[in-house]
């Protein structure tokens, strides 16, 4: 490994599997943890993507809160907790980190982001524009956050930071992140999105039943099955009609 490329904040992840007493047990029986020997990032932007239930979340959720962020989201000085549902996977992970330490970073959970919303409310805290982010709308409150909020030379690590954002939304997120990404910031990003997922040069990990795989943008299901839609919607809404 060089020098430079030591020099992005977060390098691998690394299941500790001598720790695991059994793999039959939730979340270490998911297929994405129970494959996962060591995880490698991209220097800049790395995502991973697969259907729903397959575990994205649980394993990004873990990452963040073992490089020190909060569980709900939020910046690593955020302490509150509304509901404990994470699960421990976080004890059994080792992170290799970079010479380098970010002087800004956040973790993004679109799911439990009012929470957050709500702490920073009550705690008074600034830099997420000059307007409440409940007296936005869902999706003007995560623009807020990226635009204000996010200031460069960071680690970002998001959930589904698509949620609330519109198509033209979604294509001025990837102007804001790779100018983010100019600034020497590394993103860790789960993702539906084929709008988002097509950001050049990133590294894209599905999850499927043999674990991690990476996978060409082309060739991801979010890719293919978007385009034939468009290419020819009356004739796929046909066939998922017929009887």
């Amino acid at each position: 490994m060089s020098l430079r490329d030591c020099e992005h904040f977060l390098l691998q992840v690394e299941l500790r599997r001598d720790k695991v007493l059994s793999f039959a047990e939730y979340p270490f029986s998911l297929p994405v943890v129970k494959t996962l020997k060591q995880f490698k990032l991209h220097p800049s932007v790395t995502f991973i993507v697969g259907e729903n239930g397959s575990g994205k979340s649980t394993l990004l959720e873990a990452i963040a809160v073992a490089y020190g962020f909060n569980a709900e989201g939020g910046s690593r000085n955020f302490g509150f907790a509304t509901r404990a549902s994470h699960s421990d996977l976080h004890d059994y992970l080792r992170l290799a980190k970079g010479i380098n330490k970010p002087s800004d970073g956040y973790f993004l959970r679109a799911e439990s982001f009012y929470n957050v919303a709500t702490y920073v409310d009550g705690i008074g805290v600034t830099g997420y524009g000059d307007k409440s982010l409940h007296d936005q709308s869902h999706g003007e409150s995560f623009w807020s956050l990226f635009m204000h909020r996010f200031q460069g030379h960071g680690l970002y690590i998001l959930d589904e930071p698509e949620a609330a954002l519109s198509p033209a939304r979604q294509l001025a997120l990837l102007v804001r992140l790779h100018d983010l990404v100019r600034e020497g910031s590394q993103f860790l990003i789960a993702t539906h999105s084929p709008i988002l997922m097509a950001y050049p040069n990133a590294v894209i990990h599905q999850l499927t039943e043999n674990g991690l795989k990476p996978i060409l943008y082309e060739e991801t299901e979010h890719f293919t099955l978007t385009k034939s839609f468009l290419n020819n919607p009356q004739g796929m809404l046909r066939e998922l009609f017929k009887d």
